[in-house]
């Protein structure tokens, strides 16, 4: 349930084309689904603009099924993170029009009527093949919340010419996500190129001294450029949410 969606229901209710009973069977999920093991929050989209998404990892598969069922069945969509392969295979059979990015570790269930991206472009921006994984999980939540997606891959530091050369991608953004491991560099330089707001995420990608992603972290924490904001290592999904909230709230300046 979204805000145009209950705009839409209350509009047929006043029209009389809905009775009141069959716009109390649509709102019957408010404000959640009791699954003893989890509560499905419907209604999320209508508060924040953006609908629940599943984090997959740790969820036993019969788990992961009746949530996402539960999800199907409200909204015709879901969206799951962080999905193990053997989740993927269970997922995909259970419904067989779902696109699993292994690379990403996602599963869209994309809805019957998909209008495609209409928000951005965000540009997202990889410092190595490496870091693709973070990289795709970000593209793909930007494509289930309705953002237009482009990609630049392997334009890091080692090879600076590399990123001045997609600058006319870099313009068109929106919003910029860069990811990148090591020491975390590629986003302060793109910081200080563009105008657009960069968020930039830290991968766990890099040799000892990297610390599992905590020196990319640091060094983008401290960056030189100002105005990067900076997320957790590896979270493709909250650098995507938040290039979303920024599009959805150019987009809508009143608030929807």
């Amino acid at each position: 349930m979204n805000r145009d969606h209950l705009t839409s229901l209350l509009q047929a209710v006043a029209a009389g084309e809905m009775t009141v009973e069959a716009a109390l069977r649509q709102l019957r999920d408010f404000p959640t689904s009791d699954l003893a093991f989890a509560q499905v929050d419907h209604h999320r989209a209508l508060r924040t603009g953006f609908p629940e998404v599943v984090f997959c990892e740790g969820k036993e598969e019969d788990q992961l099924l009746a949530i996402c069922a539960r999800l199907a069945e409200a909204h015709g969509s879901f969206l799951g993170t962080r999905v193990s392969p053997a989740q993927a295979k269970a997922l995909c059979e259970a419904f067989p029009h779902a696109q699993h990015n292994a690379l990403g570790r996602t599963v869209f269930l994309h809805p019957e009527q998909t209008p495609g991206g209409s928000l951005g472009p965000v540009c997202i921006v990889t410092a190595g093949t490496s870091d693709l994984p973070v990289a795709e999980e970000a593209a793909v939540v930007a494509d289930a919340f309705g953002l237009k997606v482009e990609r630049v891959t392997d334009v890091g530091v080692a090879g600076i010419h590399r990123v001045l050369s997609a600058s006319e991608a870099l313009e068109r953004a929106g919003v910029i996500i860069v990811v990148a491991g090591m020491e975390g560099a590629l986003p302060s330089v793109i910081g200080g190129l563009v105008r657009q707001p960069v968020i930039a995420v830290p991968t766990s990608i890099g040799y000892g001294a990297s610390f599992g992603g905590i020196a990319a972290l640091l060094g983008m924490l401290n960056s030189c450029a100002a105005g990067v904001t900076v997320v957790n290592i590896d979270n493709g999904f909250g650098a995507a949410v938040a290039a979303a909230r920024i599009l959805q709230r150019q987009s809508h300046p009143e608030g929807r």
